[in-house]
């Protein structure tokens, strides 16, 4: 933010919303009564009223957009909160409050899918994370150990749920369960970790 913008309106940066309101009114009173003389000076003032105002524009525009990324970041730790303790309806009731959703929203639900044995649904939202932020290497990572998983699941006759209203548990996979059970066992643990752990570290 400009701090020629503070300046016009006789603020610092550290002055409340409150602070700079009363300020911008004091200074809009005081050059709407100078706009009416004769000359440079009501053209000056006239000038002034202008700047005023497009400055407490741009500064509580500004304000409210780093309020907003604020509570944005609290709401996701919130959720990564209740995904932790096991609350995953509050952790889905809260993600469906959030108006704006970007990668972090994509991944989160992700995980509450995850957690719900909703492993394509999981999948879909991991990819849309990843489609919205390339570079994010924790998105990456789960959407690895995920699809290892999917395949693994394939590859010894189970399915995963492709129905996001039935919660089905791994023992309605199907398939040589109890001949794969050491190494699904393992698959499983490496996803479910790397799910806490990209939860825990934010």
């Amino acid at each position: 933010m400009n701090k020629e913008y503070y300046e016009l309106l006789q603020v610092n940066e550290d002055c409340t919303d409150e602070e700079i309101e009363a300020s911008y009114k004091a200074l809009k009173e005081k050059y709407n009564q100078e706009k009416w003389q004769d000359g440079e000076a009501g053209m000056n003032a006239a000038k002034m009223l202008g700047k005023l105002d497009a400055a407490y524009a741009e500064i509580m525009a500004d304000r409210k957009e780093k309020k907003q990324n604020t509570s944005g970041a609290s709401a996701f730790d919130e959720v990564s909160e209740l995904i932790k303790k096991g609350d995953i309806s509050g952790a889905q009731a809260r993600l469906d409050s959030f108006n704006e959703r970007n990668a972090e929203w994509h991944y989160l639900q992700s995980v509450v899918f995850y957690k719900k044995n909703w492993m394509n649904e999981s999948k879909k939202q991991l990819e849309i994370a990843i489609q919205m932020d390339a570079t994010n290497t924790k998105y990456r990572d789960a959407y690895d150990k995920l699809k290892a998983r999917a395949d693994y699941q394939q590859q010894t006759g189970g399915a995963p749920n492709t129905n996001p209203n039935v919660n089905t548990g791994d023992e309605q996979m199907g398939g040589n369960w109890c001949a794969n059970c050491a190494s699904f066992c393992y698959t499983w643990m490496c996803v479910n970790c790397l799910f806490n752990l990209c939860c825990n570290c934010r």
